[in-house]
């Protein structure tokens, strides 16, 4: 079993396109890897020493092949906290005893992939999902847009930070609100342009070229005061990217003092399952984009992001996933295998060696707007709308796994979300038996594969029902999934093996028996019961 996470796992043959690719995803990946170590009180090349790592290195670990390692937005909330909590204040002895909590998470999640669990992540909700990474969107909007304004907030809680925005803005740096409001003009209207040449430049690469020669202009690498409007505002290098003199300089060991007490057992829990659960959504939902429709081995993937985590943490870095943003980039460039995250790599590698000085004189509000943008669509509306659609109990999900992790953290967030929704189920008549295990007949008619469920199709039994389906090859041009006698079908369940469908290039799969069932909406993947 463990043999095979370290077999075949070279990236394949190597494409031009995929230099081209990895070009345009390091010009992305520059910015947001400052910006995202930068949020999370990491140094802000600590999240340039993540991407170099998990492109020069995880692309050689069985690697999702089309997938782009490195730092992800959805770990800020989790790495800010550990390094607030664990330092008392300290933030240098925060981030290493961090760093140590990212060393022992990336343990378990290499753990998990030799006991192939990377898997269960699929069996998450995903209104609960998106509520946690909503939540996160907002607590990165509360923290960053004061960084926009230039101002430095008196609250340390996203609740806080939020009421005190209003304050902040009338208090604002007009020269770094100047760069920071036109930062975030680009990377709102700039997806808007329909001209080919746009679409083939980033966003992030425009704020870039626009934010650093103002960052001259206003001299913020001077300290100095100016006047406007009869007030008296200060600059100076504190609003730019402090870096390191090389990038030697940059690496940074753990501190292993506190990894046994409650709180860094808390953060080891927190990155290693929800950073194994978004790597792992992540890696299915490219596949998806993937024009070949090449599935991933899910616990390969894992193994590398783990022995990735595990090199990060180990030298100054930020935990990393699968990150999906830069994924979808990456095949909308082009992309053929796992040389242009390698390609990726290598760039960012040689731009930090070879040009340091060019990094420092990045505006942070420039970055902030990056991360607020984020946020933004991180915490878009349309993601409450769409859970409304799908029905009001997936709006409760949303909503409840939104505001408790607001209110309290991450973990708890996601474990309410959960309880409730096994709480939703036995509402509907589901017994806590037919949660747990389902009976699962399995037939052959030819060509045709049928799968016969009783009892109840939800997220809690579908890893069994996804293991039968795995077993589908060429011989199978049809799988047929009767839910005929099933009480309760969940809005998981559908997403999920529909989704697993869409990886199948010549197989077809029909779900029968949902006619029998009565729907909370019309959307085609509401949850379903059997009504007496």
């Amino acid at each position: 079993m463990s043999n095979s996470l370290l077999t075949e796992a070279w990236p394949g043959p190597f494409h031009k396109a995929d230099l081209r690719a990895g070009f345009l995803v390091f010009l992305i990946a520059l910015p947001l890897s400052l910006g995202i170590a930068m949020a999370s009180s990491f140094p802000p090349v600590a999240g340039i020493l993540t991407a170099i790592v998990g492109g020069v290195m995880a692309t050689f670990l069985g690697s999702a092949r089309l997938t782009i390692k490195g730092p992800a937005a959805g770990l800020i909330v989790i790495a800010i906290g550990a390094v607030q909590e664990l330092g008392h204040g300290d933030l240098m002895l925060g981030y290493k005893r961090a760093l140590a909590v990212g060393v022992c998470a990336a343990v378990i999640q290499i753990l998990l992939s030799f006991a192939r669990a990377a898997t269960a992540g699929i069996a998450m909700s995903p209104s609960v999902v998106h509520g946690m990474l909503a939540a996160i969107g907002v607590i990165i909007i509360s923290k960053q847009a004061h960084t926009v304004l230039g101002v430095t907030p008196e609250g340390k809680e996203p609740l806080h930070l939020l009421a005190e925005i209003p304050e902040s803005i009338m208090h604002a740096n007009p020269e770094i609100l100047a760069l920071g409001l036109l930062a975030l003009l680009i990377l709102f209207l700039w997806p808007l342009i329909r001209w080919n040449w746009a679409k083939a430049v980033p966003a992030p690469l425009i704020v870039l070229a626009i934010t650093v020669p103002l960052a001259l202009i206003f001299d913020l690498e001077h300290q100095h005061n100016y006047t406007l409007l009869a007030h008296q505002y200060h600059v100076g290098p504190e609003f730019l990217v402090t870096l390191p003199g090389s990038i030697l300089d940059a690496i940074a060991f753990p501190d292993f003092s506190a990894v046994l007490t409650g709180a860094s057992m808390k953060y080891v829990v927190m990155f290693a399952l929800v950073g194994t659960v978004e790597s792992t959504l992540s890696v299915i939902a490219v596949d998806a984009m993937d024009p070949e429709k090449k599935p991933s081995n899910l616990n390969k993937d894992l193994f590398a992001v783990g022995v990735g985590n595990l090199v990060s943490s180990s030298i100054g870095g930020l935990p990393m996933i699968s990150e999906i943003v830069r994924s979808k980039a990456n095949i909308d460039s082009g992309a053929r295998s796992g040389w242009s995250n390698f390609s990726h790599g290598v760039l960012l590698l040689a731009f930090v060696a070879l040009a340091p000085g060019l990094l420092h004189m990045i505006p942070l509000a420039a970055l902030g707007a990056m991360l607020v943008y984020t946020g933004a669509r991180l915490a878009s509306p349309s993601e409450l709308i769409h859970a409304r659609q799908i029905g009001n109990d997936q709006l409760i999900l949303f909503t409840t796994t939104l505001i408790v992790t607001l209110a309290t953290d991450l973990l708890i967030g996601v474990a309410a979300g959960l309880v409730l929704k096994i709480v939703l189920h036995l509402a509907r008549g589901a017994s806590l038996g037919s949660l747990l295990r389902t009976r699962c007949d399995e037939s052959r008619d030819g060509e045709e594969l049928r799968l016969t469920l009783h009892g109840t199709a939800t997220f809690t039994n579908l890893l069994g029902v996804r293991r039968s389906l795995s077993s589908v090859e060429g011989d199978v041009s049809k799988v047929v999934l009767d839910l005929s006698d099933v009480t309760l079908v969940d809005h998981t369940f559908l997403a999920r093996i529909e989704g697993m469908a869409d990886e199948w290039p010549d197989t077809t799969l029909e779900i029968a028996g949902t006619e029998l069932l009565q729907p909370v909406s019309e959307h085609p993947h509401a949850a379903r019961r059997r009504v007496k």
